[in-house]
């Protein structure tokens, strides 16, 4: 009888049940599925005609939890091949049996695990595998200057080995490599999805006179002093401190030249919405001069909103020839509302003072206005003349 089509021969069977296992290079990253988890190894399934497997010491937290499941998709290093099966690693870890890995892990650019035990001169001693020690120098600790090396003494990271000489006994590590491969992986699939005006979250890495530093995971960006908030933001200290978790909205992204920025005052409520309900036109209302021009002051009466105080208005209709005759910067004044343009964001003001001297000025011309229409029918010589009355009631 004629074998279908559909079946297979016995002889490609065969073929199939011994085909040779897929080949990997030491340090090769490879996808690898979950596929079962023992007391000692986490079983995967890297594509291969057989499995791999790594130890589950390396997925267990600081509470004793296994942090991988069973169907879960994970990112390994292939080791080295033991008595047949692959072993694979997410990075060398400590003990004995590490130790004879660092050279492999040097070759293939496997991940390893240390301890930053001091600093010393140029950088950091790390114990890897417990007891193999290492350097680490300063400029491959972070991808930015470390400002605080104290902080880091006694916590474990994960290094590549750049340079294993003398059998081990000279080892040269970099944590800064690792993080901008890293970096290079979120930075692609940031590419693919973000835009300007998202909104992300991210944490502040430093702070300078002229803005703050944010990562949002992949890539790092410029939060401008005048971004912080709808306000002005005399000491940026006062707002914001390192480690701060932030929401920002994408203003910048330079994807060819890595800049970008993005503003933390867009995800804010803006106050000019509420602005003209606040401060509405004749009312009164308490504020700080913020600056100072020829033409008039800007008096700030809320966080973002600043009204203008024109020169005009200031000293209630005598001449001046510079706002500083009267008012001074930092200085809390008194303002009435004259005008509010919400659209174009301005609001004009009057000086409360200038406003009471100038109806005060107006009452007593009324007065005197009132005084000449009573007695102007009754000048006689007896009484003088209208001007003697005038000057009499000025008087």
């Amino acid at each position: 009888m004629e074998n279908s089509g559909k079946e297979k021969s016995f002889a490609e069977m065969m073929d199939a049940g011994f085909s040779t296992p897929e080949y990997f290079e030491p340090g090769q990253q490879v996808e690898a599925r979950v596929v079962r988890i023992t007391d000692k190894n986490v079983f995967l399934d890297v594509g291969a005609k057989s499995e791999g497997y790594a130890a589950r010491a390396e997925f267990v937290d600081e509470n004793g939890e296994t942090t991988v499941k069973e169907g879960e998709k994970i990112k390994v290093y292939f080791l080295s091949t033991v008595h047949g099966e692959m072993q694979f690693t997410v990075s060398i870890g400590g003990g004995s049996a590490a130790q004879a890995h660092l050279e492999e892990a040097y070759a293939g650019r496997i991940p390893v695990s240390g301890r930053v035990e001091k600093e010393i001169k140029g950088g950091f001693q790390v114990n890897l595998a417990g007891k193999v020690r290492a350097f680490c120098p300063y400029s491959q600790m972070d991808r930015r200057r470390v400002e605080d090396p104290e902080a880091l003494v006694g916590k474990e990271f994960s290094f590549l080995i750049t340079q294993y000489e003398e059998s081990g006994r000279n080892i040269i590590l970099s944590r800064r490599e690792l993080l901008e491969e890293e970096g290079r992986r979120q930075m692609d699939e940031l590419r693919e999805t973000l835009k300007v005006g998202s909104v992300v979250r991210g944490k502040i890495t430093s702070l300078r006179e002229f803005g703050a530093f944010v990562d949002i995971g992949g890539i790092e960006g410029l939060l401008p002093i005048s971004e912080i908030g709808w306000g002005r933001v005399e000491d940026i200290n006062s707002r914001l401190e390192v480690g701060q978790q932030v929401e920002v909205a994408v203003l910048k992204l330079d994807w060819d030249n890595e800049r970008f920025s993005f503003s933390l005052k867009e995800t804010l409520p803006d106050p000019w919405q509420k602005a003209v309900g606040k401060f509405p036109v004749g009312t009164f209302h308490r504020g700080r001069v913020d600056r100072l021009m020829p033409f008039g002051a800007f008096v700030n009466l809320a966080e973002g909103v600043d009204g203008l105080l024109h020169i005009s208005g200031l000293a209630g209709g005598r001449r001046i020839n510079h706002p500083r005759e009267v008012v001074s910067e930092g200085e809390t004044v008194e303002v009435r509302i004259d005008s509010v343009d919400q659209e174009q964001r301005r609001i004009s003001l009057t000086l409360a003072a200038a406003v009471k001297e100038v109806e005060e000025e107006a009452k007593e011309v009324e007065e005197v206005r009132d005084f000449i229409r009573k007695t102007d029918s009754q000048a006689s010589g007896s009484m003088g003349t209208l001007g003697d009355l005038l000057k009499k009631k000025l008087k």
